[in-house]
């Protein structure tokens, strides 16, 4: 049951995720896709191809015919859901990804309905398939689709009026798959870009895929300062960015501030991650901004539900329904900042103009998958009564585990819905107090794991 996250399926290719498993993944999805074409795309990983001919068993045992993407980006898995491939549109779409996770991990993202299969409704796939016999064989049945060669033309499509910039443009794939993609449409724009890492290789070999970890950014720093005057950064599966200038390293919440200057009358979701001076900003300009839970899935949901343009995570998953669909795509992302700096805005000087805060890092700490959620409780408890010398509390917000409001900033602790730990970030407006709170909640945390 481990695999059924709260956003995905994810872990060990043949430990975990083997032949028995991912057939009976597949079948069981079936039942809950309405329709007969299923869109399936997998990243670069050695072993994405083997857990396609897998999952397409078991879809095809549930009566599903496979709409093969090969090797693509999410986002593009995710835009095959809006295209219509020789009249036939896929009601679901499946991406096989381990997204920035070690090689040997591997999982899938779920769109089903335009929607994406999160949460309870994969907690309960996962307890049907615990007791589930092996689905019967079916005729292999996959028709091949050219999801990505779609994507890129629709891309240098809404972006034509950016051929002609510039602007030298330094970019690293990480060897993930945002290569398949983004240098194609570089070249279509006739673009000044160049890349590093960009041959898909599931091994990963000159770096971990994770543009939110800064060791990760010495290859593209590098470069930049050389030859560049802006850079990118993706992930394994392209659905999160990296934006960086000479003088920044652009988080998630800070480009939402960015790319809503060229949104009329917008409405922005931010998550629980995000700086108070993104809310703090987008109160000044009149900008209805809200504050909800961390993860992808939870993002679109709200999007949705609220008709917002533009939402944000502060790892980079940027999400645009201004003038695009409404999920996370990197390379959308990257071509949407190219048009604000063509519009004239400089990102620095942008980012110039706001308050300075001190932040950090998000900051894990180890539990296990079995105490993660009640260590969260404790805390939660703990902080109704919190030590005598703990820094006074303005507020306390519950929207994703605990937001503590303290008088010159704030501390975040909340549980990992992807791994064993609880992810801590603290900020304020002086260096010395956003350490007196991290100090001060390590120490909660740590006597409410001693009371468990």
């Amino acid at each position: 049951m481990s695999i059924y996250r709260e956003y995905d399926i994810r872990g060990i290719f043949e430990k975990e995720l083997n032949e028995d498993t991912v057939t009976k993944i597949g079948f069981a999805l079936s039942a809950h896709i309405e329709g007969d074409y299923v869109a399936v795309g997998y990243d670069a990983r050695a072993h994405s191809p083997v857990l396609f001919e897998y999952l397409v068993a078991g879809l095809n045992a549930g009566g599903k015919t496979v709409l093969g993407m090969g090797l693509v980006p999410t986002p593009v898995n995710y835009f095959a859901n809006y295209q219509a491939f020789d009249g036939v549109t896929p009601t679901a779409s499946i991406m096989i990804t381990g997204s920035h996770n070690p090689p040997e991990y591997n999982g899938f993202k779920i769109t089903i309905g335009q929607a994406p299969f999160f949460g309870e409704q994969i907690y309960a796939l996962g307890r049907e398939i615990d007791t589930m016999a092996f689905p019967s064989k079916a005729e292999r049945r996959v028709k091949e689709i050219d999801a990505l060669e779609r994507y890129k033309a629709y891309m240098i499509r809404e972006f034509a009026h950016l051929k002609g910039m510039n602007e030298r443009i330094v970019y690293d794939c990480g060897n993930g798959v945002a290569g398949v993609a983004i240098k194609d449409i570089f070249d279509g724009l006739a673009l000044n870009a160049k890349g590093i890492y960009v041959d898909p290789d599931g091994t990963f070999p000159n770096h971990h895929p994770d543009p939110s970890d800064e060791h990760n950014l010495a290859d593209i720093k590098k470069l930049l300062e050389e030859e560049g005057d802006i850079a990118f950064a993706y992930d394994g599966d392209a659905d999160r960015i990296a934006v960086l200038t000479h003088q920044n390293n652009i988080k998630g919440d800070q480009m939402a501030l960015l790319y809503a200057m060229k949104i009329e009358n917008p409405t922005v979701i931010g998550e629980v991650k995000c700086s108070q001076v993104m809310y703090d900003e987008f109160a000044r300009r009149g900008v209805n901004a809200v504050m909800y839970k961390t993860g992808h899935s939870n993002i679109k949901v709200k999007m949705k539900e609220l008709d917002a343009d533009l939402a944000c995570e502060v790892s980079g998953h940027i999400f645009f329904k201004n003038r695009y669909f409404g999920y996370d795509d990197a390379i959308y992302a990257t071509l949407r900042m190219l048009e604000l700096i063509q519009d004239g805005i400089d990102p620095d000087a942008e980012l110039a103009k706001l308050p300075q805060v001190f932040s950090t890092e998000e900051i894990k700490v180890e539990t296990t998958e079995q105490e993660k959620f009640k260590l969260m409780d404790a805390v939660k408890n703990a902080l109704k009564q919190p030590p005598e010398d703990f820094p006074h509390i303005k507020d306390i917000i519950e929207v994703d585990g605990v937001r503590v409001i303290f008088d010159k900033g704030w501390g975040l602790v909340r549980a990992s819905n992807t791994t064993p730990v609880l992810v801590t970030r603290f900020e304020s407006t002086e260096l010395s107090e956003a350490k007196r709170y991290e100090e001060a909640l390590n120490r909660l945390i740590d006597s409410a794991k001693e009371s468990l």
